[in-house]
């Protein structure tokens, strides 16, 4: 943007700051505009929405929750519906609002706010379906071959749960209600983040604290690096963190994030240079380890309608072929080229 000072000369000194005040606040304004992009790909997923859903760690797989089809698996690489799973999700009072495919995409589990379930994605068939007692369901995680559940409520508590053996360990750290959960494939580490400003990573055969991350406001995102580098966790008054899990130190805040930028899903590249956050306001962000700087950003597309609407980004992957894939409730799965 050029301005015209030929113009401005002859004008009083205070309009001419003004004129200037007001340039520098649309250049301003314009370097921190989201990047524009289109996908390099669009699949629609369901017609009309879905209200949750997840992609596996590698890219190849979908499962998304929607009214009218119920759970559907998707194969990505094919873009083709590999089963719909309706044994959960008969009504709209039973609705599945939480997925988690495990790290070596053996199996998926699914939650609505009552109930939790375990599916077989190389059979397509249900290992299981169990109804909480007390409170109910906020988040969920799996591990690898679905040996472990981790069910995060809103009484406050985490419930452990080792599938063949059917026990059952409660992690009590937080004193209110929880918001989100993780768990490392193997099982063995959970972290989870709650109304009480805190999130504790945390052994899951002995229920100890292994870290404790203090945040000024409540917990609304937390995730853990499925190849145990990272810790990430985030608050509703913007502040946002990776921490070592090796050593339980601040790694990085991520910088320029504002209020309104609640994550739904984070991932971390392969290579741990890197880290991908999509937002409830359908924003999706690329963002430098090393110094917390926003590489790049974009929105996911919205869902057709005759007013404008916004998108969730439920889920975020790094594909194959140098790309990042979102899943939103929108209904759309999209594929982009990574901008670096």
């Amino acid at each position: 943007m050029l301005l015209n000072f030929t113009s401005l000369k002859k004008q009083p000194l205070t309009m001419l700051k003004t004129a200037l005040i007001m340039a520098l606040c649309a250049l301003f304004l314009q370097a921190c505009t989201p990047s524009s992009s289109k996908p390099l790909q669009r699949y629609q997923h369901s017609i009309e929405g879905s209200y949750a859903g997840d992609i596996s760690d590698d890219g190849k797989w979908s499962v998304i929750s929607s009214i009218h089809h119920g759970i559907s698996v998707w194969d990505l690489e094919k873009n083709a519906l590999v089963y719909q799973w309706s044994q959960q999700q008969n009504s709209s009072d039973n609705l599945v609002l939480a997925i988690d495919i495990s790290h070596t995409n053996s199996h998926a589990m699914t939650a609505s706010r009552e109930n939790f379930a375990l599916w077989n994605m190389k059979t397509g068939q249900s290992e299981g379906y169990w109804k909480v007692r007390e409170s109910n369901i906020r988040d969920i995680a799996i591990s690898n071959n679905g040996d472990y559940l981790l069910i995060g409520k809103g009484n406050g508590t985490v419930v452990h749960v080792s599938v063949d053996t059917g026990r059952r360990l409660e992690f009590l750290g937080h004193k209110e209600k929880i918001n989100t959960v993780d768990m490392m494939p193997n099982g063995r580490v959970a972290m989870s983040g709650g109304n009480d400003f805190i999130a504790y990573v945390w052994d899951t055969e002995t229920g100890q604290v292994v870290y404790q991350f203090n945040h000024t406001s409540r917990v609304s995102k937390v995730a853990l690096d499925s190849l145990g580098r990272f810790a990430f966790s985030a608050d509703s008054m913007k502040s946002a963190h990776v921490w070592d899990l090796k050593t339980g130190k601040l790694l990085t805040t991520l910088q320029g994030t504002k209020r309104h930028e609640v994550f739904s899903t984070v991932r971390f590249s392969p290579d741990g240079k890197t880290l991908v956050t999509g937002a409830a306001s359908s924003k999706v962000s690329v963002w430098d380890i090393a110094n917390g700087k926003r590489i790049a950003s974009w929105h996911v597309t919205p869902k057709e309608a005759n007013r404008p609407t916004g998108a969730v980004v439920y889920s975020i992957a790094f594909s194959d072929n140098n790309t990042l894939l979102t899943e939103s409730s929108s209904g759309y799965a999209e594929r982009w080229a990574i901008p670096f």
